[in-house]
C-alpha cells in the first residue's frame, strides 16, 4: 500500500486533478455553454444534411484513445473540425425533414440539471423527487390534453391509470404490447402465444412490428392492413373488422391495435372512436400513438383528432418531437397501471425496501424495459414552467401557419401539387406529372414511375445543396416530398427561402427535360 512507483512513465501522465472538481467544472461549463450557442446563433450557415462521405471520420482521427489527458479546448477545435461538418443540423432554420426534434433552452437546461444530479431514479427510494416530479408532470401535460381522469394519477388511489416517461415510441409501444400480451395469455394459457394477433394500418410507424417480434408475436400474425386515399390514408373501421372475424374464423385471438394520430408518411389521422368501438368488442388493446401531433393536441382546435381516446387503453406522444424538449422523452399514458407492472416487474432482494412494500409509492422500474432510468421529467418540467401552456401553444400554432404559407406558395405554382391534405405542420407534395411530360396524358403506370423518379431527382437536388433538408415518402405508389415545418428557429423567412430553393432545383431539372427523353434524365 506503498506511494505509486516514481519510475513508472504512465504514473506521471495520469491527470491528478478530481473528475468532478467544482472550479474545473464551472470554467469548461461556461466554454460549452459558449461554444453551443455560437453553435446555434451559426446555424444557418451550415450545410443542413451532412455533405461528408461514409468513413469520412475514420479518416480524421487517431486509430487509438490518447495515452495522456487533453485540454477541454483542443477537444472543442476537434469538434469543429472534425464533427460538426458530419452533422446534419437538427436545430437549423432549414431544416424540414422527417419530423422536428424541437429543441429550447428549457429543455436543453433541464437535461443539464438531469445529467449534472445524474441520479437512477429505478425505484421511489432511489430519488423520491425524481419519481414524484414525473408522476406531476405526467398529470400536468395529461390535464393540458383533457386526457380523461381514468389516464392521471389519483390524490386518493381510485384511478388505476398514471403516465411515465419512456425514452421512445419504440419503447412505449413495447411496454403496452408486453402488458396486452400477458394479460391475454394469464386467460388462454401462455401455450397459445402464437395464436396472438396484432392489427394496425400500413402507414403504422415500424416500431410496432419490431415491438411484436420482440414480444415473440409470429410474423404471420401481424396485420398491417390496407388504407386508400379515399380515408386520406386513415384506418378503416370497417376493414379492420372484417380482418378480425378473418382471423377469428381462423382460430386465432385478437390482442392489440395500434392507431395512429399523424402517421409518419403523410399525418394521416386514424379514427380514434370508431376503431376503439371495434376492438372493445372483442378484448382488443387499443394504443394511440401520437408521436408527432400529440403535441399539437393541447390546442383546443387541434383536440378533436384524439377525440374516442378515453375508449383507449393506453396513448403516448414524444416531447422531443413537437414539444421543445430534447431526446429524449416519450410520454405515456396507461388505463391500467396494474399491467404493466404485472409484465415488467421484478423484486431482487437487493431492491426490497419499507417505501415499496408500503404500496404508497411508484416504482417506475415496473413500467419500462430497462431497469435504470433517468431523470427525465426534469427537462419537460422546466419547459413547462419556463414557456406556460399559453407560449407552448402559440409556439405550435406558428409553425402550422408557417405550413400554410408554404402550402399557399405550393398552390400559386400550377406545376406542383399537394398529395395529401395537410392536416398539422407537415405539406406533402410534388412535381405533377403534366409539368413534366408537357402534354394531355391518361395516367397509366409508366407516367408515375416517371414522375416519381423525377420527383426523387428533385429531391436529391434539393438536399445535396445543403441549402434546406427534406425527406419523402410513398403513399399510394405515389412518391411525395414531405416539408415539416418545426425546428425551433425556423421563421417565415425560411419557409420563402425553402420555396425558392425547390423552384431554383426544378427549373434545372425541367430545363434539362426540354427536348431530352425522360429517361436520360432519371438514369
Amino acid at each position: 500500500m506503498g506511494s505509486l512507483p516514481t519510475g513508472n512513465p504512465e504514473s506521471l501522465s495520469i491527470s491528478s486533478q478530481n473528475p468532478l472538481d467544482p472550479d474545473e467544472f464551472r470554467r469548461q461549463g461556461h466554454m460549452i455553454i459558449d461554444f453551443l450557442a455560437d453553435y446555434y446563433e451559426n446555424v444557418e450557415s451550415y450545410p443542413v444534411r451532412s455533405q461528408v462521405e461514409p468513413g469520412y471520420l475514420r479518416k480524421r482521427l487517431p486509430e487509438s484513445a490518447p495515452n495522456n489527458s487533453e485540454s477541454i479546448e483542443t477537444i472543442l477545435q476537434d469538434v469543429t473540425n472534425d464533427i460538426i461538418p458530419g452533422l446534419t443540423h437538427w436545430q437549423s432554420p432549414n431544416y424540414f425533414a422527417y419530423f422536428p426534434s424541437s429543441g429550447s433552452i428549457a429543455g436543453f437546461l433541464g437535461e443539464m440539471l438531469s445529467t449534472g444530479f445524474n441520479v437512477v431514479g429505478f425505484n421511489w427510494m432511489s430519488s423520491p423527487a425524481a419519481t414524484e416530479l414525473e408522476s406531476i408532470v405526467m398529470n400536468w401535460l395529461g390535464q393540458m390534453l383533457t386526457l380523461p381522469k381514468s389516464f392521471l394519477f389519483s390524490s386518493d388511489g381510485s384511478s388505476g391509470g398514471g403516465g411515465v416517461l419512456q425514452g421512445t415510441t419504440c419503447e412505449a409501444i413495447l411496454c403496452t404490447l408486453t402488458a396486452a400480451r400477458d394479460k391475454m395469455l394469464n386467460k388462454i394459457g401462455r401455450e397459445n402465444i402464437n395464436k396472438l394477433v396484432v392489427y394496425a394500418s400500413d402507414q403504422t410507424h415500424c416500431a410496432l412490428q419490431k415491438a411484436a417480434q420482440i414480444a415473440g408475436i409470429n410474423p404471420k400474425n401481424f396485420r398491417a392492413i390496407a388504407t386508400s386515399k379515399a380515408t386520406n390514408f386513415g384506418l378503416s373501421p370497417s376493414s379492420l373488422h372484417s380482418t378480425i372475424l378473418a382471423d377469428i374464423e381462423s382460430g386465432l385471438v385478437p390482442l392489440f391495435l395500434c392507431a395512429t394520430v399523424g402517421t409518419t408518411s403523410s399525418t394521416a389521422v386514424d379514427p380514434i372512436g370508431p376503431l376503439c368501438e371495434v376492438a372493445k368488442m372483442y378484448g382488443i388493446w387499443v394504443h394511440v400513438d401520437a408521436a408527432y401531433a400529440g403535441s399539437a393536441c393541447i390546442c383546443p382546435e387541434f383536440r378533436h383528432f384524439i377525440d374516442g381516446v378515453e375508449e383507449a387503453d393506453s396513448f403516448s406522444l414524444n416531447a422531443h418531437k413537437w414539444f421543445f424538449t430534447t431526446l429524449d422523452c416519450c410520454c405515456l399514458w396507461v388505463k391500467d397501471s396494474s399491467s404493466l407492472v404485472k409484465a415488467l416487474s421484478t423484486n431482487p432482494e437487493y431492491l426490497k425496501n419499507k417505501a415499496t412494500e408500503s404500496k404508497q409509492v411508484i416504482d417506475y422500474k415496473d413500467w419500462q424495459i430497462a431497469l435504470s432510468r433517468r431523470f427525465r421529467s426534469m427537462k419537460l418540467w422546466l419547459v413547462l414552467r419556463s414557456y406556460g401552456i399559453a407560449n407552448l401553444r402559440t409556439f405550435l400554432r406558428s409553425h402550422v401557419k408557417m405550413a400554410k404559407y408554404f402550402q399557399g406558395l405550393i398552390g400559386i405554382d400550377n406545376r406542383f401539387e399537394i398529395v395529401v391534405p395537410r392536416t398539422f405542420a407537415m405539406v406533402c407534395f410534388r412535381l405533377k406529372p403534366t409539368a413534366i411530360f408537357k402534354q394531355a396524358m391518361v395516367e397509366n403506370d409508366y407516367i408515375e414511375a416517371q414522375t416519381n423518379e423525377i420527383n426523387a431527382k428533385l429531391l436529391e437536388s434539393v438536399n445535396a445543396s445543403g441549402k434546406i433538408y427534406m425527406t419523402h415518402a410513398v403513399v399510394g405508389g405515389v412518391y411525395m416530398i414531405r416539408f415539416a415545418v418545426g425546428a425551433t428557429l425556423t421563421e417565415e423567412r425560411h419557409v420563402t427561402g425553402a420555396w425558392k430553393v425547390v423552384q431554383e432545383h426544378t427549373d434545372a431539372i425541367l430545363g434539362a427535360l426540354d427536348g431530352t427523353n425522360v429517361h436520360d434524365i432519371v438514369d
